[in-house]
C-alpha cells in the first residue's frame, strides 16, 4: 500500500525568496571585486616598496664607518681595539630604514589617500622585505667577507676596510615601524573622516533629544469618544 497523495489545491504555501538570503552569490563572495582590487593594488605596492630596498644599500654602504683591520703574517687584528664603527654601522641602518619607511609610506599616501587592512599589510611586509635586501645590497658592495684573502692581496701590517656588518638584526624592523607610524599619523591628518552611521529603521521619523520633537503617543478611540461625550462643568 502506499500513502495518499496530497492534493494539490491542499500544498503547504511556498515560502517567499528574499534576494537578501544569498548575498555572496550575488556579489561574488565576501568584499567582491572591491577586495580583490584592493588585494591586487597592496601586491603592486609591497613589491615597489621592497625594489627601494637597493637604494638603502647603496646609501647604507656609502655612509656607513667600515671597520679597518690589519694583519701580520699569520693573523688579523682590529686596528682600533676602542673604535665604534661597528655600532656606527648598525645606527647608521637603523636610521636609514626608518628614514626609508617614512618616505616611500608618504609617497603611497600622497597617490592614494585611502587605508585598510591591505595597505597596512602591503607596507610591513614592503618594508621587511626591502630593509632585508639594502642589507644584503650593503654587504655585497661592501668589501669582500673573506678576511684572510683581503689580508693576503694588501700585505701585512697594511690596513684595509673590514666586510660590512649587521651586528643588531632588530635594526630591520625600523622601515616597518616607521611605515606604520607614517601611516597612522596621515590617516589621522589628511584622510577621508569616517562615514556616519546609519539610523535604524525603527528610528527613522523620529527625532533625538537636540531640540527635535519625538512622535506623540497615539490616544486611544474610547478615550476621545468619552472626553468628547462630557458635558462641559459648570462654572
Amino acid at each position: 500500500m502506499t500513502a495518499p497523495l496530497t492534493p494539490r489545491d491542499n500544498q503547504p504555501p511556498e515560502e517567499p525568496r528574499h534576494p537578501e538570503a544569498a548575498p555572496a552569490a550575488d556579489h561574488g563572495g565576501l568584499g567582491g571585486p572591491e577586495l580583490a582590487r584592493e588585494l591586487r593594488e597592496g601586491a603592486l605596492i609591497a613589491l615597489l616598496v621592497a625594489a627601494t630596498g637597493v637604494l638603502l644599500g647603496l646609501l647604507w654602504n656609502w655612509l656607513a664607518p667600515h671597520v679597518p683591520l690589519i694583519a701580520d703574517t699569520r693573523n688579523v687584528y682590529l686596528k682600533n681595539t676602542e673604535g665604534e664603527e661597528s655600532i656606527g654601522a648598525d645606527g647608521t641602518f637603523l636610521l636609514l630604514a626608518f628614514a626609508f619607511g617614512v618616505l616611500t609610506t608618504a609617497a603611497v599616501f600622497l597617490f592614494r589617500r585611502r587605508g585598510g587592512i591591505p595597505l597596512v599589510v602591503a607596507l610591513v611586509v614592503g618594508g621587511l622585505l626591502g630593509a632585508a635586501l639594502g642589507w644584503l645590497t650593503g654587504m655585497w658592495l661592501g668589501p669582500t667577507p673573506d678576511v684572510a684573502e683581503h689580508a693576503k692581496q694588501v700585505g701585512p701590517g697594511v690596513a684595509f676596510d673590514g666586510p660590512l656588518r649587521l651586528q643588531a638584526k632588530g635594526a630591520l624592523l625600523a622601515w616597518p615601524i616607521g611605515a606604520m607610524l607614517t601611516q597612522l599619523v596621515l590617516s589621522a591628518l589628511f584622510g577621508p573622516p569616517d562615514p556616519e552611521p546609519e539610523v535604524p529603521y525603527w528610528l527613522q521619523g523620529q527625532q533625538g533629544p537636540q531640540g527635535q520633537q519625538e512622535q506623540q503617543p497615539e490616544v486611544p478611540q474610547w478615550l476621545r469618544e468619552n472626553h468628547e461625550q462630557r458635558p462641559p462643568s459648570e462654572g
